[in-house]
């Protein structure tokens, strides 16, 4: 009896302690903003896409996009930058409404980039834009709303978007 009760913990114990490890997704809605943080050093959160997660400026590697309140002139704009040294940003396209934004974002299959951007700049809800890592994988991505407004005398800067990443570094984009 005392064999049966210690076996059965034994199966019990395996079988709880087993976990499975879900596969880090390729698609989403998420939010990135400019909120500065200190520790030891100042940093903020951008979002990497092939982590499918938000990730600090301080982490190496870091997110593949942070946004930033560009205010060098009268008027405050949004812009994504690349944390990768290279020309990573096309613009696809800017959209009335978010019923045309969301349909040419779902039908956006394949695309062709002619000139690549340093930052993703202006960015404004109802674009459709394609960024390329460092290491040459590919993400589409609509912009679905943005803030830009001031929070206690300081810029503050949201994005919420919706992506797509491509991890076999082809500009093909896989169906719904």
């Amino acid at each position: 009896m005392k064999r049966i009760v210690v076996l059965l913990l034994a199966i019990f114990s395996i079988l709880t302690g087993c976990t499975k490890k879900e596969p880090t997704r390729t698609s989403g809605i998420d939010t990135i903003d400019n909120i500065t943080y200190f520790s030891t050093t100042y940093y903020n959160y951008g979002f990497s896409f092939s982590g499918a997660k938000l990730v600090s400026t301080n982490l190496n590697p870091g997110p593949d996009i942070t946004i930033l309140v560009n205010v060098d002139n009268t008027t405050p704009r949004l812009t994504l930058q690349a944390n990768n040294l290279k020309a990573s940003f096309y613009k696809t396209g800017d959209y009335p409404d978010e019923s045309a934004a969301k349909s040419s974002f779902d039908n956006l299959k394949t695309v062709s980039v002619t000139q690549w951007q340093d930052m993703a700049d202006p960015i404004s809800a109802n674009q459709v834009w394609i960024y390329r890592s460092g290491t040459e994988k590919y993400t589409k991505f609509r912009i679905v709303s943005t803030i830009n407004e001031t929070r206690q005398t300081i810029p503050y800067g949201e994005c919420s978007f919706q992506w797509v990443f491509q991890p076999d570094g082809s500009l093909t984009f896989p169906g719904k």
